[in-house]
């Protein structure tokens, strides 16, 4: 085996213990967080399912980048929720049940909403788009269902066990996601280098910043509500993105690069904001703490 197919290994290993780890720690509760809040969960794939694919839409047709960066952006606008954000999301400072509940509910979802997006796609391009519901429900059983259901068995007839390893497994999996992630960007750094250009990283953190706008004043009155599905909407699924333009545009290889690029961007673009959330959320929780006092 290559060095190269080890790192990738590693990364995908990564992903698997990750989502194993949430496992080992969420509750049946946690699944069903949003078909238990039916108005969040309207307001959930509203923002991740119809605005952020509309708006890529939008700004492919009425400006011109590199054809990379056209297919990523669609294809990342129709790949909701990656496997790694509840962790995202709970070092953020949101709610971690609700950033659970959307990535389950976002994973199933996406088995029927992929093949229809690509179809509506399609047709606004004029241009055959495919990828069926099986290849979708692999690429999610694979990533979020098996490693998420395996983690929630191994905690309910294991409960004590499942306390003692949650750790170590998370601490395992962020070391293989560190070498998997500095692996992958050595190697497609120089594709996404070459994109660098024409608007590309000005229309990446747009697509992030409106994301993040859309989730935060979509998300609920509550200020935990607002930063996860402010960063649910924001980041999107980059391994589903590349299997969706890979499949469809075979020919063109840049898109790795881009779909590379718009995840690095995203890290650094919601930097400044979960910072912005936590200094908000700090005054808030002082101001509340001498009214309570006082009563």
């Amino acid at each position: 085996m290559s060095l190269q197919a080890l790192l990738l290994l590693a990364l995908k290993l990564s992903i698997l213990l990750t989502v194993f780890g949430i496992g080992l720690r969420a509750t049946g509760d946690d699944v069903l967080y949003l078909l238990r809040r039916p108005r969040v969960l309207l307001r959930s794939m509203l923002a991740m399912f119809v605005v952020m694919p509309l708006f890529a839409v939008f700004i492919t047709t009425k400006f011109e980048y590199h054809r990379a960066v056209e297919i990523a952006l669609v294809a990342l606008a129709i790949s909701p929720v990656p496997p790694l954000l509840p962790r995202r999301v709970t070092k953020s400072g949101g709610r971690a049940p609700y950033g659970l509940g959307l990535m389950v509910t976002a994973a199933v979802l996406s088995i029927v909403f992929v093949p229809l997006a690509l179809k509506i796609i399609g047709l606004f391009f004029h241009k055959p788009f495919v990828m069926g519901p099986g290849a979708v429900a692999r690429m999610i059983a694979v990533s979020v269902i098996v490693p998420l259901g395996a983690g929630m068995l191994f905690r309910k007839f294991a409960p004590h066990v499942a306390g003692r390893i949650a750790k170590p497994v998370g601490m395992v999996a962020a070391v293989l996601l560190g070498v998997g992630v500095l692996a992958a960007v050595v190697h497609v750094f120089p594709i996404a280098w070459s994109l660098i250009g024409n608007g590309t990283l000005l229309v990446f953190v747009l697509f992030i910043a409106f994301g993040l706008a859309v989730g935060h004043l979509l998300g609920g009155p509550g200020p935990d509500e607002r930063v996860t599905l402010a960063l649910c909407t924001a980041c999107r699924h980059p391994g589903l993105a590349l299997a969706i333009a890979s499949a469809n545009f075979p020919q063109e290889t840049r898109e790795v690069g881009a779909i590379l690029l718009y995840v690095v961007l995203n890290i650094l673009v919601a930097i400044p904001y979960v910072a912005w959330h936590r200094r908000v959320s700090a005054r808030g929780d002082a101001s509340s703490g001498p009214t309570m006092k006082a009563a």
